[in-house]
């Protein structure tokens, strides 16, 4: 009798064991899920209707590049980078690069104005007026004027200084089209977007939606050759 209610225990324990085991594993297979693997590459099905982009409609390679105005590693991305992009790649009609704003930074920093969205709402405003050269001239002209990462630059009275030097732009209907925030719910929607391809870091790149590595499997200090590759193989 007390071997077999020993036994008895016995079982208990394992049948116990077993469920806490299964449940340890749940919670292990739940804390995971919706985040890449290590070294993986993330997919990008991204909305690309009314997103401003460079490039002829006909180009057969859709590349989209995920930035805040705040990241400093935009901005060299900007310098370095892009223009070797388009000189190889959107001049000669290979590619499509689509420019998706991704206003994180100000929130991360916990700074007290969100500026990066503020940023985000006005490159639409210009956008909205010009198209995609009105925006791909903004770009420029804000990333050139980037200040610290850690404090507030882009409030909106700075980005109606900095939209006066668009070609064309009607400052009046900028600041009304800014200061009513008519743009935020469509910086919402890109957010959204970005949050759900898993994207946690910029300047991320996406060619074809499949998400670019550099060379030592990392994301944001991309070389030229870690996205030239990727096109070249898209191409393939």
């Amino acid at each position: 009798m007390t071997r077999l209610q020993g036994n008895n225990q016995n079982r208990t324990f394992l049948v116990v064991g077993t469920l806490v085991a299964a449940v340890l594993i749940a919670l292990a297979v739940f804390a995971v899920q919706g985040k890449p693997a290590a070294g993986g590459a993330l997919r990008g099905n991204f909305d690309l209707a009314g997103q401003a982009y460079i490039g002829q409609d006909s180009a057969p390679v859709n590349v989209v590049v995920v930035e805040d105005f705040k990241c400093p590693v935009c901005k060299t991305f900007e310098e370095t980078v892009a223009p070797q992009l388009k000189e190889k790649y959107v001049d000669t009609g290979k590619i499509k690069q689509y420019s998706l704003i991704w206003p994180f930074l100000a929130d991360t920093r916990g700074l007290p104005s969100d500026d990066s969205k503020f940023a985000a709402q006005a490159a639409k405003c210009v956008y909205d007026q010009g198209g995609n050269d009105a925006f791909a001239s903004f770009k420029t002209i804000m990333f050139r004027a980037q200040g610290d990462e850690g404090q507030v630059w882009a409030t909106k009275t700075r980005l109606k200084d900095l939209a006066a030097n668009v070609e064309g732009l009607d400052g009046a209907r900028f600041a009304t089209c800014l200061d009513t925030d008519a743009t935020a719910a469509r910086v919402d929607a890109d957010e959204q977007q970005v949050s759900s391809a898993r994207v946690n870091a910029t300047p991320t790149v996406f060619v074809n939606g499949q998400q670019v590595m550099t060379a030592d499997g990392k994301v944001g200090s991309y070389a030229f050759e870690d996205i030239s590759r990727a096109i070249d193989a898209a191409s393939n």
